[in-house]
C-alpha cells in the first residue's frame, strides 16, 4: 500500500475474526494489530467462532505507521497493513466568487 494512499476521512474497511459471542447481541472480535479485547454488535443468529467479519469506518487519524478508525463499533488505533480503502474522501470543490 502506498505510504500516502489512506488519508483523514477515508472510508477504510478492517478484517475482524469472531472469538466468541459475549452476550445475546454483542460478540468478540480480534483485530489484527489490535491488542485489546474489543467487543461489537452483532445480532446475526448463526455466527461461528473464526468466521470473519469486515468493520467499516471513518480514518479520524493517520500517522507515520498507524492509522485511527472511528466509527459505530469502532476507535481504535491500527497498522496501516491492517486497514483497506474502502472510498477515498474527495474534499467539496470550492465556488469561485462571480465579479
Amino acid at each position: 500500500m502506498a505510504k500516502d494512499s489512506i488519508k483523514v476521512g477515508d472510508t477504510v474497511a478492517i478484517t475482524a475474526t469472531i472469538r466468541k459471542r459475549v452476550t445475546e447481541d454483542r460478540v468478540s472480535v480480534l483485530i489484527p494489530s489490535y491488542h485489546q479485547p474489543h467487543s461489537i454488535v452483532d445480532t446475526t443468529p448463526n455466527i461461528s467462532s473464526g468466521q470473519k467479519i469486515e468493520l467499516i469506518g471513518e480514518v479520524l487519524r493517520v500517522d507515520d505507521d498507524t492509522v485511527t478508525v472511528g466509527g459505530k463499533d469502532l476507535g481504535i488505533t491500527v497498522k496501516r497493513s491492517a486497514v483497506r480503502l474502502v472510498t477515498s474522501h474527495v474534499a467539496p470543490k470550492r465556488r469561485s466568487k462571480a465579479t
